[in-house]
């Protein structure tokens, strides 16, 4: 008994030594990260001081800060990024859902997949810029051409994606259900989808940001609102500052999407 329980405790003090050597490896690499954006933003804020970088061109960290103190106060913050951010996730769910059917769909159907495969590759390929000119022409100016457009740049490559994560499930694992007198259907739903959801959250994680590129993209060309409009705007009449303000919220809510889409994975592998 007294071996177990020394063994046990070995086992407790290995466990807690390596969560507190993770968690302060975690938050080292945090730590460093920040250290590298403070260090970058005292270099900006520096050179536009002593006149090394012309302030007119680059803006500056506190006039950045300002320019979104005054979005605030006057609401165009809430308005542009609300919009943006809605088109971006309305563009997303519908992505998510659209691809994971046709996905599924053509490895149920092995002669559709052939069939539609080439015109999904051509597709990906074609560049959506070149698309919106053409949305804008059949759909009009406002959110629905944007909507289009964000799930235009990713749905594609969404369908390729896991269409060849289905087609590369462990095939002993089909075999079985097959031999027990399972059906295709019973395959799908016992194996395929069970094993390709770390697949499926992946490929929704490179969706959200080309999403929100999509949406950017069509606010460009057919938009009087969102900050893909200010940052065009901007651009126009040389005000810097709202355009690189505007990056910066971009960048920012590329990052708090990837993170929810980070939880909801995190959260998977636990419950595993």
């Amino acid at each position: 008994m007294t071996i177990k329980k020394n063994k046990n405790l070995n086992n407790l003090t290995n466990q807690q030594a390596y969560i507190l050597a993770h968690r302060k490896h975690h938050h080292m690499i945090t730590f460093l990260r920040l250290l590298i954006l403070v260090i970058f933003l005292c270099i900006w804020e520096y050179t536009t001081r002593a006149g090394y970088v012309d302030i007119f061109f680059f803006s500056s960290p506190t006039s950045i800060v300002k320019y979104l103190y005054q979005m605030i106060i006057d609401s165009s913050f809430f308005k542009h990024t609300g919009i943006t951010l809605i088109e971006t996730i309305v563009s997303f769910l519908l992505v998510s859902f659209f691809s994971l059917f046709i996905a599924t769909l053509l490895w149920y159907r092995n002669s559709l997949s052939e069939i539609l495969e080439p015109y999904l590759v051509v597709l990906n390929s074609l560049p959506k810029s070149a698309l919106a000119p053409l949305l804008i022409v059949w759909l009009g100016t406002g959110a629905k051409t944007i909507i289009v457009a964000g799930i235009s740049v990713a749905v594609f490559g969404s369908i390729i994606s896991l269409y060849t994560g289905f087609c590369q499930t462990d095939e002993e694992l089909l075999k079985l259900i097959l031999t027990l007198g399972g059906s295709r259907k019973d395959a799908l739903f016992k194996v395929i989808l069970p094993s390709s959801i770390p697949l499926i959250i992946s490929n929704m994680k490179v969706n959200i940001g080309l999403c929100l590129v999509g949406v950017i993209i069509g606010e460009f060309l057919a938009a009087r609102r969102g900050l893909g409009y200010l940052i065009i705007y901007g651009s126009q009449v040389f005000q810097l500052n709202m355009v690189i303000t505007s990056i910066i919220i971009l960048c920012a809510i590329a990052m708090g999407l990837y993170k929810i889409i980070q939880s909801l994975e995190h959260w998977y592998k636990k419950m595993q």
